[in-house]
């Protein structure tokens, strides 16, 4: 099935209303006014597109009457809320920039992202029923003082030293109606700020875990998303045929902004919002809500056929489904063609807002023969990349910063992208910067992979990245933690290991001290501070030694990462690995493992 092109010329002459993000609200508010923009999947609260534009106006002006200022960060720890995405357009029509947080994220590694972006607000949630989340604010009040604006969302109790959201809110929503000299001058403000605008100024953060080191903060604008935006939702989406969309990833995940939302706002389409994904909701969403595109990583796919009742849920209104985030087998593929007539994935990065290459293949009423070669294709690649964003296959980046020698075709060498889509660099890591955009504007992905005749294809990573449950774990950060506990672990490995499940599951060896006990409940007790995903799902405990080591004596991944292949086969024969997954770990609550 072919995939439409697009070109620098079609979102110059086609979409110039389109090319800043909350331009894209403001077009619809006139275009559409009645239609729904955003629906929690609840069916609580449905707002059209002449709500969103005239809310977001309303908070953003007082934003500004806070203090706000184009340029100035404010960092989000919320779920995926129809006010937490309100609040993200609000920011964006005064140049504030918005850096989502997972919610899974300990204390230590907020306060890291607080302290790498300085922002000038932060806002989380307090205390409810299921959630305290009181001592992460006592935290970031101790070290982070510099924050001026603590605000919380959602809390059936104050929290010392914070300001809630729901009374700025009650003030934005009167001065929406009110004509007093404040509105006034505020709106005014507004109009000077917007008019200072431009699609080149950046929008969204979003922490990514890349090939050769922690979370860094990847900074997108205007125009790297709504490129982004037009490709997608012209490839999948429907183009501006206004398409019904559920939303399940975490906000903090380009897969659920910049992919599935934001591409779906950019067609006139409607969010449907599932706060903190689970599978039953979803589900459920789908059937009340008439979803037509769905897109999730494979691990979410997996635990919505996994429910006994998966059968009886009404799915029919599905036209689409996409998956992305890693390779999956010829079973899912087949699973994912009997849930949707049409289904699609392509390469999808952090540092290129979101997806670059796309494939897809309808399999509505094939014959067999047809069917298997279209999943087969399918199955096989990444599909092509769009005039506007075109990639190449090259050599790795010279010393001089320059990109390598471009590769022929057949050739493995670095995915490279140049073009409209690179971000804009990793906020206060200039080196970093340099190691992921030439000097001469390519941008090396980190995968390497060749192109053919078939369009391209990936063949690994350019370092040993986990990618579990749509994230990606860099093992240095898990095994630095491990090896804290000094007086017991003499060294660690952390490799990732297949699971049918979440994709890929951590594994880690630790080789003891020597005459030290260590247990597995102890090591899974000194995880519990790690983000739930990033926790080893099992342990291999070495005696001093053991550890395979290479010839300038470091340890031995490819060995290391055979041990625990050969490990987890023998679980597996048992039952014992590919059946568990973590509930609350699905769920993001951060739970994690007992």
């Amino acid at each position: 099935m072919d995939v439409p092109q697009f070109t620098l010329d079609d979102y110059e002459r086609d979409f110039a209303d389109r090319h800043l993000l909350h331009g894209v609200a403001a077009k619809w508010a006139k275009a559409r006014p009645e239609d729904p923009a955003i629906v929690s999947a609840d069916g609580n609260r449905t707002v059209n597109w002449k709500e969103f534009d005239r809310l977001t106006t309303a908070l953003a002006r007082e934003l500004l009457r806070l203090g706000f200022a184009k340029g100035d960060f404010l960092v989000t720890l919320l779920p995926l809320t129809v006010d937490h995405v309100l609040l993200e357009y609000s920011c964006f029509k005064i140049g504030v920039i918005v850096a989502p947080l997972d919610l899974r994220l300990s204390a230590a590694e907020v306060i890291r992202a607080l302290e790498i972006l300085r922002p000038r607000g932060f806002v989380s949630l307090g205390v409810k029923p299921s959630l305290d989340l009181r001592p992460l604010w006592r935290a970031v009040q101790e070290h982070c003082p510099w924050i001026q604006h603590s605000i919380v969302m959602d809390s059936e109790e104050a929290i010392p030293g914070t300001q809630s959201y729901a009374s700025i809110a009650e003030r934005a929503g009167r001065t929406a109606t009110d004509a007093d000299r404040d509105t006034a001058e505020g709106s005014a403000a507004l109009a000077r700020i917007a008019s200072s605008l431009t699609e080149d100024d950046g929008a969204l953060v979003i922490f990514t875990t890349g090939s050769t080191g922690s979370p860094k903060p990847a900074l997108l604008s205007h125009r790297n998303i709504t490129v982004q935006n037009m490709c997608l939702c012209g490839a999948f989406f429907g183009g501006d045929r206004g398409t019904r969309t559920l939303i399940n990833l975490p906000p903090s995940h380009v897969g659920g902004q910049t992919e599935a939302m934001m591409s779906t706002f950019f067609g006139g389409g409607t969010a449907v919002l599932v706060e903190i994904f689970d599978a039953i909701r979803s589900l459920r969403a789908i059937t009340r809500h008439r979803v037509e595109i769905l897109a999730q990583i494979p691990a979410m796919y997996n635990l919505e056929w996994m429910l006994k009742d998966y059968a009886g849920h009404d799915l029919e209104s599905l036209k689409f489904a996409a998956y992305g985030g890693h390779s999956v087998s010829r079973p899912f593929l087949d699973q994912l063609a009997a849930m949707a007539p049409v289904i699609g994935t392509g390469l999808g990065l952090t540092e290129a807002a979101g997806f670059c290459t796309y494939i897809q293949a309808n399999v509505a009423d094939l014959d067999s023969s047809k069917r298997e070669t279209i999943l087969a294709g399918l199955g096989a690649g990444l599909g092509v990349d769009m005039p506007i964003y075109p990639c190449t296959i090259r050599q790795p980046m010279r010393a001089d910063g320059n990109a390598g020698d471009e590769l022929p075709t057949g050739e493995i060498g670095h995915l490279c992208f140049r073009g409209p889509q690179t971000f804009l660099g990793y906020v206060n890591d200039p080196a970093a910067t340099a190691q992921a955009i030439s000097r001469d504007s390519y941008l090396y992905t980190g995968d390497l992979g060749f192109r053919d005749a078939a369009g391209l294809h990936l063949t690994g990573r350019e370092k040993w990245v986990i990618k579990s449950f749509g994230y990606q774990i860099f093992p240095g950060d898990v095994e630095r933690h491990i090896c804290t506990l000094a007086e017991k672990v003499a060294n660690c490995v952390v490799v990732g290991v297949a699971h049918t499940v979440i994709s890929e599951a951590v594994v880690a060896v630790v080789e003891k001290r020597p005459g030290v006990e260590l247990s597995h409940k102890e090591l899974d007790r000194h995880a519990r501070s790690l983000a739930s995903y990033m926790r080893p799902r099992h342990w291999i405990i070495l005696e001093a030694g053991q550890m395979p080591l290479n010839r300038v004596g470091k340890p031995d991944y490819v060995r290391t990462q055979e041990m625990a292949r050969q490990e987890i086969a023998a679980l597996r024969e048992r039952g014992e690995w590919d059946s568990g997954y973590d509930k609350d770990e699905a769920k993001g609550t951060g739970k994690g493992r007992a």
